[in-house]
């Protein structure tokens, strides 16, 4: 399909005297090679089974940026982003090429966002052939005008079993995930966990897009009978994926989204939904979806059946699927929407105090966007059941390249244009922290997004938290009234202050990293 591009890039990329390339082959090619390979194995429902060794998750610490003169002064420098000189760069892909010699590798022309305006293509050459099925079910297919329209593309080279040495590199471990926004060129050495791919390639729209006016968002987004388009923001595990995928509205996507002057629009042409403890009766579109042509990741087969075992997390926490957005059955397959009229940020508060719903002002959205709360239950296994509250702004910090504030006045922007109303949900705990309380019940969260969405909520009267600010509706279809006020679900009420107090100061703590928004949006959180 792209062959003469494709191979002008190979050599391009110093990539030369390779065993078989094997160019865009389709997902039973892919299976076969992947299956004669022993890559992995097939489950019960016909999707290919993959398990990543040692890394599970991503490896945020190995993550580099080449640092060149321009890069270097947009870039948000810290925890997730850090320099790489371009002389450890150059060693790394001189490494990298005299190991792929005479090693078969698979190529894919794809590429990402679903706008017209402002689509970027992408090849992806892996060493895996599982790999390579993975992001063909992820990106969006590739087509004519991607290779003709003259746009120039990223290519992802994803070597898992190279592995880089630190004393030669200049690397952190034998991982490294690399970005070089100047050669458009990201590499990923040392880690099977393909979730990095789809991740990189995300990194790299958040540097790309804001400087041609669109905000990229870590968010879900569907939309309603009326064309009426919901986003999704939350980290993982806080019911983004589950939310978003609504019997009764048609899904646009489940993660990666820009929201430019034409509207929403998809970054991807796949989900990639956690799995763990999944369940055909709270999840029947994601349950379905799952069949020949999906791929799983560390997801446990029961021996014998090999049916897959969801509430088996020995291998880890974060077992994934990934498959093509139209395996899900009622999905906008053009990755298009209009302009939101709601947004929704999710939270799992596993200390209990946040309200189930609130509705929000510009600037406690500003706030609870910058601030990207959810709680991550620490280490159960080992005895440990103290709670840790996590900030990621922009509920996605993992993936900025640029400083937060930049995202957060493109957000403010929009809302204002838009006149788009927003809401903070908790799909985490009620009448107690975790331990003692219980998980809101998930069909109690699915009736206070329609009401949000549809604007229900907007003739209710409000009650205001004293300790976080926070508009609370007193009333909501289809959910019990005393479930709305988080501290008349607790027993113990002086506890519940102290709790909410807590959060309070960790939320004040963590804000204080902000320089750029205004003191308005300082003073939208909590009291």
């Amino acid at each position: 399909m792209a062959m003469m591009m494709s191979r002008k890039a190979l050599e391009e990329y110093g990539l030369v005297n390779l065993g078989d390339i094997n160019w865009n082959l389709s997902p039973p090619e892919l299976l076969e090679h992947a299956l004669a390979r022993r890559e992995g194995e097939l489950a019960s429902n016909g999707a290919f089974a993959a398990t990543t060794g040692s890394h599970t998750g991503r490896s945020p610490k190995d993550k580099f940026i080449v640092s060149s003169e321009e890069s270097a002064a947009k870039i948000w420098w810290g925890e997730y982003n850090h320099p790489m000189s371009q002389e450890n760069f150059d060693a790394v892909r001189s490494s990298l090429s005299a190991y792929l010699q005479g090693r078969d590798v698979y190529v894919l022309d794809a590429a990402a966002g679903a706008d017209p305006d402002y689509r970027m293509p992408i090849q992806v050459i892996t060493e895996l052939a599982w790999h390579n099925l993975f992001a063909r079910q992820l990106f969006l297919r590739s087509n004519k005008s991607d290779l003709t329209n003259g746009r120039p593309g990223f290519t992802i080279l994803c070597v898992p079993n190279f592995h880089t040495d630190p004393r030669v590199h200049g690397t952190r471990s034998a991982v490294a995930i690399i970005i070089d926004f100047d050669e458009r060129l990201v590499l990923i050495c040392g880690t099977q966990y393909a979730g990095e791919m789809k991740k990189s390639i995300f990194t790299v729209l958040n540097f790309i897009l804001p400087a041609q006016g669109v905000l990229p968002m870590h968010c879900s987004a569907n939309v309603g009978p009326g064309g009426d388009v919901a986003l999704f923001f939350g980290l993982s595990g806080t019911g983004k994926t589950s939310l978003s995928a609504d019997p009764g509205r048609r899904l646009i996507g489940d993660d990666e989204h820009g929201w430019g002057d034409n509207g929403i629009f998809n970054f991807e042409g796949g989900c990639y939904a956690k799995c763990i403890n999944l369940s055909q009766k709270y999840e029947p579109q994601i349950w379905n979806a799952i069949r020949f042509g999906a791929v799983y990741e560390n997801v446990v087969l029961k021996k014998g059946t090999r049916e897959p075992d969801y509430s088996d997390d020995s291998l880890t926490e974060n077992t994934r699927a990934a498959y093509p957005v139209d395996y899900i059955d009622n999905v906008i397959e053009s990755g298009l929407g209009g302009h939101p009229k709601a947004v929704i940020f999710l939270s799992a508060d596993s200390f209990g105090v946040l309200p189930p719903i609130s509705v929000l002002t510009t600037e406690q959205a500003m706030y609870y966007f910058l601030s990207g709360y959810t709680s991550k239950l620490a280490g159960t296994e080992a005895g440990v059941t103290t709670p840790q509250a996590t900030f990621s702004s922009c509920f996605g910090a993992a993936f900025l390249p640029l400083q937060p504030g930049e995202y957060a006045n493109l957000l403010r922007e929009r809302i204002e244009k838009y006149k788009v109303r927003c809401y903070l949900i908790n799909t985490g705990w009620t009448g107690g922290p975790f331990g003692i309380g219980e998980r809101i019940n998930i069909n109690y969260t699915r009736s206070m997004v329609r009401a949000a969405i549809g604007g229900d909520l907007d003739r209710v009267e409000m009650v205001t938290d004293p300790i976080f600010g926070l508009r609370m509706p007193t009333l909501c279809p289809d959910v019990p009234d005393d479930v709305l006020i988080p501290r008349n679900t607790w027993q113990d009420k002086e506890a519940y202050d102290m709790q909410a107090a807590d959060l309070a100061a960790r939320f004040k703590k963590n804000f204080q990293q902000f320089a750029l928004p205004g003191d308005e949006v300082r003073n939208a959180g909590p009291r």
